[in-house]
């Protein structure tokens, strides 16, 4: 019998208070999104988010080193009760659109997965636009991998992962890492990931009239100024058309109700079919990126103790591969 490569885990029902959470999200959204500036991206206003961000502490008993790569940053973020080892690593690439979001936009959630899984995260602050062009962020992932492997790591110890925008790094990131004969890390997780920068598909789903965010009239304007003249079908734009053969375990999980649903389902079915062991995960009737909710609602909870688990069995599963082929 083949192994199977495709496992979809569906949770269809949501908690009052996600629910309550979603109702709100989408109220503020139609107020607020007609007011929406048109015209050039505000860059500025866009890399302050990050800087406003830094003023919320992490959760307590995390603890954060900052560090300083070639032309970027990354910080070392270990979990409540994680310890001083970093033999074992979830490398993180953050999301926010490929122009906004940074460390410590997303430390508190990085912090959260470091906790679940028990090992440390390197958090990467990779160049966006308009600093670099969009086909150049996905390098300094790349960079912080090398960088990683160059201290000891071994690939096996290494779990990519990222959400949104950096879902979109975690696969691009590793299709440069091939490309260049680096070997696999142990698993791949992508939260929410945008890998089709084409929006055909996107448009004609029944998610995106269920997106609490109603981001779809904006969404090609976006797009369009991002991309600056790329093909959105190509492979290099978007990792659901290229080749995903040999790249490592997957693990995708989104909303059932955001639009990007749609391209973790091609993606996963994607995946799957060039051999790749693949988990989809689906929640209804949560926000995009709802593990930024931690604690507070039961289904980031439980989302971010699964991801946990993963990580513990990804590597697991590749320290074990490699003892065997030894």
């Amino acid at each position: 019998m083949e192994p199977v490569t495709l496992v979809i885990e569906r949770h269809p029902h949501a908690s009052l208070r996600a629910r309550a959470v979603r109702a709100g999200a989408r109220a503020a959204a139609r107020r607020l999104l007609p007011r929406v500036p048109g015209g050039p991206i505000d860059f500025r206003r866009a890399a302050a988010i990050d800087q406003f961000a830094g003023r919320v502490p992490p959760p307590r008993g995390t603890r954060v080193q900052r560090i300083k790569l070639e032309g970027f940053a990354a910080e070392w973020v270990h979990g409540r009760g994680v310890g001083a080892d970093r033999s074992k690593v979830i490398l993180y690439f953050h999301g926010g659109g490929w122009i906004s979001c940074g460390l410590n936009t997303h430390r508190r959630m990085v912090a959260r997965f470091s906790e679940a899984a028990g090992v440390p995260a390197l958090s990467v602050d990779y160049r966006m636009l308009p600093e670099v062009t969009f086909a150049e962020e996905a390098l300094d992932c790349v960079a912080a991998y090398k960088w990683l492997l160059d201290q000891g790591v071994r690939p096996e110890d290494v779990i990519f992962s990222g959400d949104s925008a950096g879902g979109y790094m975690t696969f691009a990131a590793s299709l440069l890492a091939r490309a260049e004969g680096l070997p696999m890390p142990a698993g791949l997780i992508a939260l929410s990931p945008m890998v089709d920068m084409d929006l055909t598909a996107k448009a004609a789903h029944p998610a995106a009239a269920l997106d609490a965010f109603s981001v779809m009239p904006l969404l090609d304007r976006f797009i369009t100024q991002i991309l600056d003249g790329l093909d959105p079908g190509d492979p290099s734009v978007s990792p659901v058309n290229a080749d995903l053969t040999g790249l490592p375990p997957t693990y995708i999980c989104c909303s059932s109700s955001e639009v990007l649903v749609s391209d973790a389902e091609v993606m996963a079915r994607r995946l799957a079919s060039h051999g790749v062991p693949t988990t989809l995960q689906t929640w209804a009737h949560q926000l995009h990126v709802f593990q930024m909710f931690g604690p507070l609602l039961p289904e980031s909870r439980a989302s971010i103790d699964a991801y946990g688990d993963w990580v513990r069995t990804a590597l697991g599963r590749a320290a074990a591969k490699k003892e065997t082929a030894a």
